[in-house]
């Protein structure tokens, strides 16, 4: 579970306090499984996925923790208030991935050569998505906690189906996953967890409530309607 410590002196009105999601946390008690972080741009997700992945000890960028590179200062301070609870199993292993800075964390393999347990073979000489499903068949070892932000970035519809099948073997194997995401089709992970991040802070809601799989639906099974509404409201305008 993550909270912000009571103990804390925290600006309301401040950045990353006064978003919605963040002053509303509350206690977040997090899924056995798998927890998604689902909302719209700006609504949280991101920020507090990058909150509890500092306050694990994970670098800025990503990677594991043993990996510490930090190319970029844009950091909330929210790790530093956020207090973790954690059941009395330690994980094996774990990840935090930002598929905004998984370059950087690539480059940074290269350079020093620690390849093997990425499948042998750069990160470089693959294409985003191919290295991402590395990432996942050979890096995570299970029995791990797996921070994902936005790991659709990188993925085809079908690579995000491969994902989920990899994600059931690895949570089969007594990991977890908190995973921040667009993605209607990781979000259709069986018995998941599903916090939505909007303007009243948090709230838990099943697969077919969110947004995301109301509007894939529509537009799926209305699409020419659908062009024809938004190409006339285009051209209106």
């Amino acid at each position: 579970s993550a909270r912000i410590r009571p103990d804390a002196e925290v600006d309301y009105d401040a950045y990353p306090y006064s978003i919605p999601a963040v002053r509303e946390l509350g206690l977040l008690e997090f899924h056995r499984d798998v927890t998604f972080f689902v909302g719209e741009n700006g609504s949280g997700k991101s920020t507090l996925l990058e909150g509890i992945a500092l306050a694990l000890g994970y670098s800025p960028e990503g990677g594991t923790r043993n990996f510490q590179l930090a190319t970029t200062q844009s950091v909330s301070p929210l790790h530093e208030v956020l207090r973790l609870a954690r059941s009395f199993r330690k994980p094996r292993d774990g990840y935090f991935l930002r598929a905004e800075s998984f370059f950087n964390v690539a480059t940074f393999m290269d350079e020093v050569g620690y390849l093997e347990s990425y499948g042998g073979q750069s990160l470089h000489a693959r294409s985003h998505g191919e290295a991402f499903m590395a990432l996942l068949t050979h890096k995570f070892r299970g029995k791990g906690l797996y921070l994902l932000d936005e790991p659709e970035a990188a993925l085809s519809p079908s690579r995000q189906l491969a994902a989920l099948s990899v994600i059931h073997q690895l949570v089969q194997d007594d990991s977890q996953f908190i995973i921040a995401t667009h993605s209607p089709i990781l979000l259709s992970y069986p018995h998941a967890k599903i916090v939505q991040f909007d303007g009243s802070g948090l709230s838990e809601g099943a697969f077919e409530d969110t947004d995301h799989f109301a509007v894939t639906r529509d537009f799926l099974n209305n699409y020419p309607r659908r062009l024809e509404q938004l190409l006339a409201d285009d051209e209106s305008g």
